[in-house]
């Protein structure tokens, strides 16, 4: 019977139960092109170097399946087009070709970068329209004293490498969380205070956020993505989706 290459363990997972005579197990089980087996986790605990060399960490095969190789700019980001297939089998079933290098990528990236986990939280956010979660995150950022806003500034101009350069207002004008964008506009933009609606200005003054003094440079709209779209461009081809925000001339 195959175990993980890592830690030579059974290919399960162990459900917590409080009952240790009742000890419940689900399949865990990723298997490689190479034929070796991991645990998922015990996978991504090697993620930075298989980020890099895009081998096997056990026995060293090269696992795309095409040639593209590292990126050339970063090495953790693969090249376009790249992918490492896997039969992952869980709880939920078998998958005979599960793209990991996502993850693999992520979990790399995260070891190498643990600052941007806030802005990275703050992105997921943002997609999702939790404008609740938002106004915590960002209080807790600020709440120290001034040199935080700092800290503020950086999570809500934050580019993903990882998402094509996006922006967090990127990410709402594609989800379509106007709320979010509002939000943001609010924080991080040269708009007209006067151009957002009142209930809009209540909500997150109540929270204890102000305008931050951008200027033109930091404002959010002018942030591209990797295409050279703003996240305006994206609204206009949205076109009726966020007509308003044009009327009101908070895109423009």
């Amino acid at each position: 019977m195959a175990t993980c290459k890592t830690c030579k363990e059974a290919l399960v997972f162990r459900l917590d139960d409080d009952d240790d005579d009742n000890d419940m197990q689900v399949p865990d089980d990723l298997e490689l092109r190479c034929g070796c087996h991991f645990h998922w986790s015990c996978l991504l605990d090697q993620a930075q170097s298989v980020a890099l060399a895009l081998k096997c960490p056990s026995c060293g095969t090269y696992l795309p399946e095409n040639e593209a190789g590292p990126s050339s700019t970063n090495p953790l980001l693969p090249a376009a087009g790249t992918a490492i297939l896997a039969r992952y089998t869980n709880e939920g079933g078998v998958d005979p070709s599960l793209d990991i290098l996502p993850s693999i990528t992520e979990e790399a990236y995260l070891a190498s970068h643990p600052e941007t986990q806030p802005a990275r939280a703050f992105h997921v956010m943002c997609s999702e329209g939790d404008p609740e979660a938002i106004v915590e995150l960002l209080s807790s950022l600020s709440e120290t004293d001034d040199e935080e806003e700092l800290g503020v500034l950086s999570v809500l101009r934050y580019q993903d490498p990882l998402a094509g350069m996006k922006s967090a207002l990127h990410l709402a004008v594609e989800r379509g969380q106007q709320e979010v964008a509002m939000l943001l506009l609010w924080l991080c933009s040269t708009a007209n205070t006067e151009s957002f609606p009142e209930a809009s200005r209540q909500i997150v003054q109540s929270a204890g956020l102000g305008r931050l003094s951008v200027g033109l440079d930091g404002d959010i709209r002018g942030l591209k993505d990797s295409r050279g779209l703003t996240a305006v461009d994206l609204a206009r081809q949205a076109q009726g989706v966020w007509a308003g925000f044009f009327e009101s001339e908070l895109f423009l």
